[in-house]
């Protein structure tokens, strides 16, 4: 029932990513032009989408607010959100609270990247800085320019680097858990507070609750594609 749920929600996502258009097997310059549809196409940093309850600050959001380093990006439920920030797109899903970074220092970017805390929920992002670390209350993601999904809850964390490099941390211990490279899904984990039974904090995990269709849609927001946009057997 919630795999259906999920499936429903998608489809009623791109659709609303696509203002009715089906993405198919579309190719990227239709993809482009598609997004360039949207009206909100491009680096502008700014609400490109809003559905429901989305606040900035506190404050209800809508298409064209601007989005600010250090800003707090709230959604209720149902609701969903999609803006830009720097080189690098958000898509932001139902009772989610971001915490976005703060303007970046290049010396502090280039040790230790920007650091985004995700508080409550789910975000699937596409990056383009040198460097950035996902907080959430179980893990710690060490990323460079990436495709990266992330739910995050009190006790877990599931992580699924869609490509790019990632360092995986507890943010219980604040120990390093794995290192990984990816180019199109191929290790999601979930991070837990305690160990689990067989002693582990990390645990191989399925690829769940975001598409390639998503990460395309994204990239193509900013005239970019996905290093997998290639490849047949897309999620």
């Amino acid at each position: 029932m919630q795999n259906d749920q999920f499936k429903i929600e998608r489809r009623r996502t791109l659709r609303w990513l696509l203002t009715g258009s089906t993405l198919g097997l579309v190719p990227f310059p239709v993809l482009v032009k598609t997004a360039a549809a949207m009206g909100r196409l491009g680096y502008e940093p700014e609400m490109k989408r809003v559905r429901g309850d989305v606040r900035l600050n506190g404050e209800p959001a809508q298409v064209g607010t601007p989005v600010n380093y250090g800003d707090i990006v709230e959604t209720g439920t149902p609701a969903m959100a999609v803006f830009v920030l720097g080189k690098s797109v958000f898509l932001v899903r139902d009772n989610t609270r971001l915490e976005l970074p703060a303007a970046p220092e290049k010396t502090l970017a280039e040790k230790a990247g920007q650091v985004v805390n995700l508080t409550r929920g789910k975000v699937l992002t596409v990056l383009r800085q040198s460097r950035a670390r996902f907080v959430t209350p179980t893990a710690v993601a060490g990323i460079r320019g990436t495709g990266l999904y992330l739910e995050a809850e009190q006790d877990k964390t599931y992580v699924c680097l869609c490509y790019g490099q990632a360092s995986l941390e507890s943010a219980v211990t604040g120990r390093t858990l794995e290192t990984i490279k990816t180019r199109h899904h191929e290790s999601p984990r979930y991070i837990y507070r305690q160990p689990q039974a067989d002693g582990l904090l990390i645990v191989k995990a399925p690829v769940i609750n975001h598409t390639d269709a998503e990460l395309i849609m994204l990239e193509a927001m900013v005239n970019r594609r996905p290093p997998f946009s290639g490849d047949e057997g897309h999620y």
